[in-house]
């Protein structure tokens, strides 16, 4: 990428941030100011990307028309926009960059190649006229709706989310932390439903927002006020710094929890109610279960409260699998939450490996068992012939199979 240009086209909308206007572009490589001429931060703004020209690569224009703010946060603003070339809508994120070091979530964007994880399509650097400021803009694919949209959507309507997509929206949710943790060796660190993006014409799930993303190094520390309150596992309220990626599998469980009960599992006011709305449902943790989560906590002054059956947590008519399998996914103790392997294998997920499961409109279902050899690599076969189904097993390429 070597340079970015503004123009405008005046279109009435959504304002776009004024940091958006008079911008100018750096190469991440060479670095070198291109000032950019142009006001406007209306939509119908034109950013003008230039990509290749290295090695004897032919340079390629790309041209992006800021359509309107589609989320914004501490981490700066995420905008809808359509290449004018290809006529395809993207999303780019903006946030500002600290130029002492390399932004973490490009260099793991860069990594990610699967289905159920957004893709990077390019990202370009920018300052704003008369600041020294970096902005890193990052060109993603853009998903036109979120989890936790569509379970407002039902709990609006008064109506319970079709157990067909509980089990969709699920299934890809682990498959997606099963390709970042076991593939790419990177732990996402705020699961939500607000990061977990819906097509909502095929049911497609794809991860977003690695801005909290990390490689987790043994005994390395990490920061414990991590991740989004209502998913946050026990072991960060504990203060733990040592954790794992089961922190991920944690969050994802109340994900699943909120998806069959239309409401957040854990809606904690503050750190401390969080671990009391926990405690409420699950009862009081045991001294080995603290150690499990942070060895270093010795504080065990907890009024003792018995748990909730998980099956009386929920609506009479869900299958038992699902309280089974939440079950699985929520224990205290990081190390005997099940591995995301036993999840996508668990009997709650048998209807979408029957050949004959459509979604409500009747259409089928979107990919679901195209694993690359990458992602099964040192699965035993046992685990395999439960994991792809007959009628899917055309589309890998493993022996046993």
């Amino acid at each position: 990428m070597a340079s970015v240009g503004l123009t405008s086209m005046g279109v009435g909308v959504d304002r776009l941030p004024e940091e958006m206007s008079a911008m100018k572009i750096r190469d991440d490589r060479e670095m070198e100011d291109i000032v950019v001429e142009g006001n406007g931060t209306d939509k119908g703004q034109i950013i003008v990307t230039t990509i290749g020209g290295r090695n004897g690569q032919p340079k390629q224009t790309l041209s992006y028309v800021a359509e309107r703010v589609v989320g914004h946060g501490s981490f700066g603003v995420v905008f809808r926009a359509k290449c004018l070339e290809s006529g395809e809508t993207v999303a780019i994120k903006k946030v500002l960059q600290d130029k002492r070091y390399k932004n973490r979530e490009l260099q793991t964007m860069r990594l990610l190649d699967h289905q159920n994880v957004v893709s990077l399509k390019q990202y370009y650097f920018s300052t704003t006229e008369g600041k020294d400021e970096l902005y890193l803009n990052l060109v993603l694919e853009y998903v036109p709706e979120t989890i936790h949209r569509m379970v407002k959507h039902y709990s609006k309507m008064n109506q319970r989310m079709p157990m067909i997509y509980i089990k969709l929206y699920s299934y890809q949710i682990f498959r997606a932390l099963s390709y970042i943790h076991n593939c790419i060796g990177v732990c996402h660190r705020d699961i939500k439903p607000q990061n977990l993006l819906v097509n909502p014409y095929t049911h497609q799930v794809k991860l977003c927002d690695f801005g909290s993303a990390k490689v987790l190094v043994k005994d390395e520390p990490n920061i414990s006020y991590i991740c989004s309150r209502y998913y946050r596992a026990p072991e960060l309220i504990f203060g733990a710094t040592q954790y794992t990626t089961a922190i991920d599998i944690w969050s994802a469980g109340c994900v699943l929890a909120e998806l069959m009960l239309g409401h957040p599992l854990f809606p904690g006011d503050s750190g401390v109610d969080q671990l009391v709305e926990i405690i409420k449902v699950m009862g009081t943790p045991t001294k080995e279960e603290i150690e499990c989560m942070n060895p270093y906590y010795t504080e065990f002054k907890f009024p003792q409260i018995k748990a909730h059956p998980w099956n009386k947590k929920f609506h009479k008519r869900m299958p038992p699998q699902a309280s089974d399998l939440v079950s699985r996914l929520l224990q205290y103790s990081p190390n005997l939450r099940c591995s995301l392997l036993e999840a996508l294998t668990h009997p709650f997920f048998d209807e979408l490996r029957d050949p004959n499961t459509r979604l409500t409109n009747g259409r089928v279902l979107p990919p679901l068992f195209n694993f690359k050899p990458h992602e099964l690599k040192g699965v035993p076969v046992d685990i395999l012939v439960k994991l792809i189904p007959k009628h899917a097993r055309k589309q890998c390429s493993f022996p046993g199979l």
